[in-house]
């Protein structure tokens, strides 16, 4: 089932109906817990959320004994841009030099081409100027961290292609340890894959979350075209199924 936003989902009729009713039991909880509200909401977590959580655990331990900072192309509601902030407090809390970089133009989708299966222009667009309301989450959720002072994460709003140029010609000695793409489509990945190379070293890691999907094939498409299949192995995640790891070398 494919949504008006874009977003693809494999749920059953009778999945979405017990989400529906896991809402309704979540806004009664999130009611009589008040100030309290944290904790309870665990328990409203669904299968595919912890499924997430656990998968982007897994690959921070995968990359934490390299060096350099993390990027991720596609934040959408920047739920796994938060969850890379905690997830850092918990296994490196004092390392300050591991800076986070999220890329989205907050806009949808654009330049989607015939490579891009049922893809469309403005899928995954969200509401305007809410990249300030995932900066204010994350400053939040950092503020639990050690050495709270300092920003240790980047939002950077516009075309991945042209906000990277601006950030690696600002910082030429950028070195990347984690790149996660979640921009689904062939263009912009092709193209970033294209940038980030050079600021990779032997222990980086790469993460497709659309990797061999029929829904959106261009990200796949892309990687064939800056990647060697021939010398790549890539990693299944044994936690979603088309979230695929390859280890720079």
């Amino acid at each position: 089932m494919k949504f008006k936003d874009g977003q693809v989902s494999l749920s059953s009729s009778k999945n979405r109906r017990s989400y529906r009713e896991l809402r309704k039991l979540l806004d009664k909880s999130l009611k009589i817990s008040g100030n309290l509200w944290n904790w309870p909401i665990a328990g409203h977590l669904t299968l595919p959320t912890l499924q997430r959580i656990l998968n982007l655990a897994w690959i921070y331990e995968l990359q934490i004994k390299s060096s350099g900072c993390i990027m991720e192309f596609g934040v959408h509601y920047g739920s796994s841009l938060a969850q890379l902030i905690n997830l850092r407090s918990i296994f490196e809390p004092y390392n300050y030099s591991r800076h986070i970089y999220g890329f989205d133009t907050f806009e949808g989708f654009t330049n989607v081409s015939n490579k891009d299966g049922s893809a469309k222009e403005k899928d995954f667009k969200v509401i305007k100027n809410f990249e300030k309301h995932i900066e204010k989450m994350c400053d939040i959720h950092e503020s639990f961290a050690p050495k709270e002072h300092m920003r240790k994460f980047t939002l950077l709003k516009g075309d991945a292609t042209l906000t990277l140029t601006k950030l690696l010609k600002k910082r030429p000695e950028l070195v990347i340890s984690l790149v996660i793409f979640d921009m689904d489509i062939y263009k912009p990945t092709k193209d970033v894959l294209a940038k980030i190379k050079p600021h990779l070293h032997k222990g980086s890691i790469i993460v497709f979350d659309e990797f061999n999907s029929q829904d959106f094939p261009g990200e796949t498409i892309a990687a064939m075209e800056e990647l060697d299949f021939k010398k790549v192995e890539f990693l299944q995640s044994p936690y979603l199924p088309h979230n695929t790891i390859y280890k720079f070398s």
